[in-house]
């Protein structure tokens, strides 16, 4: 017997082995009693046709050089099921800084345009002199908790169709925390409390404890997503109306563009697009002051969005 050290160099060493069928082929099987044998020749031309066509199919969807595609991470563990919750996850920051890059580039972000002064002058000759006040949810909920406390206690609220109740304090607690969240809100999951809201009748005053106009764009656009996913058509129309429309607006005047938080919430309010109509274009232009700018930039979703044909 060789010794030791022999041994494990000998069965480290690659040895040579001759093609099946070739000189020496049965003698070489015959002595190795079943090791490892190379993939023939037509097997290979096989595996690389394959994996050709695959690199073309590639390519064909994504572009040259596309890179195969990537193992799937492990999801987080998903939040319970209930209001509020969909096929998304609630963690799209990261994606969305990214489309936002993407689309800057692309030029497909309509949120930032350049206004010719002269167009500007000439949509404000069909703007309304004496435009009427705007109203948001808090003037809404404000008449009614004003007309409530001259009216008797059953009085019904014309928000939900139903009787305003007082809110117990531990409610009010938990409300004044969500509105604290969602007043620095960047990323990460929401708080189930403000995923529920669409599922309560008098969702509307639960709203406006929240303090909608303290919302960060990412909170905006994320209650959207939910509000959209999750409120009958008339209530979201609602929704848009009250809460996204002014938000959008008000954007647009202080910063000459919308941000693309606030831009994608435009776009995914249209997964309601009857309520998107009737609670957001046809407002803005009933209101007699749309601005060229958000003309262009409202405008830019109906282009850019697959819309049914009967609400266009």
């Amino acid at each position: 017997a060789l010794p030791l050290a022999e041994q494990i160099l000998q069965d480290a060493a690659p040895r040579v082995r001759a093609k099946r069928g070739g000189p020496g082929g049965a003698e070489e099987q015959g002595g190795d009693g079943g090791g490892d044998e190379f993939v023939d020749a037509r097997l290979s031309r096989r595996i690389l046709e394959q994996a050709r066509r695959q690199q073309e199919e590639l390519e064909a969807e994504h572009g040259p050089g596309a890179p195969a595609a990537p193992r799937q991470r492990c999801a987080p563990a998903a939040l319970p099921a209930g209001p509020g919750s969909d096929s998304e996850d609630d963690e799209e920051w990261p994606s969305l800084e990214k489309a936002a890059a993407a689309a800057g580039r692309s030029g497909d972000y309509g949120g930032e345009v350049e206004v010719d002064p002269e167009d500007e002058k000439a949509i404000e000759m069909f703007m309304n002199k004496n435009p009427p006040l705007r109203r948001t949810l808090a003037d809404v909920i404000m008449e009614k908790i004003t007309e409530k406390k001259t009216e008797v206690e059953t009085a019904l609220s014309e928000l939900s169709g139903c009787p305003m109740p007082q809110l117990d304090p531990r409610v009010l607690e938990v409300y004044r925390g969500v509105r604290e969240v969602l007043s620095k809100y960047r990323s990460g999951k929401l708080p189930k409390a403000f995923k529920i809201i669409p599922a309560l009748s008098n969702w509307e005053q639960i709203l406006y404890i929240t303090e909608p106009e303290t919302w960060t764009a990412a909170a905006m656009y994320q209650a959207t997503r939910i509000f959209s996913s999750n409120l009958k058509e008339r209530m979201a129309q609602r929704f848009y109306n009250l809460v996204l429309l002014p938000r959008i607006r008000d954007d647009i005047a202080e910063y000459k563009r919308l941000n693309f938080h606030l831009y994608m919430a435009l776009k995914k309010a249209l997964f309601k697009p009857a309520a998107w109509f009737k609670g957001i274009l046809i407002p803005l232009c009933e209101s007699g002051t749309c601005t060229l700018r958000e003309a262009i930039i409202i405008g830019s979703i109906l282009s850019k969005c697959s819309i049914p044909v009967l609400h266009s």
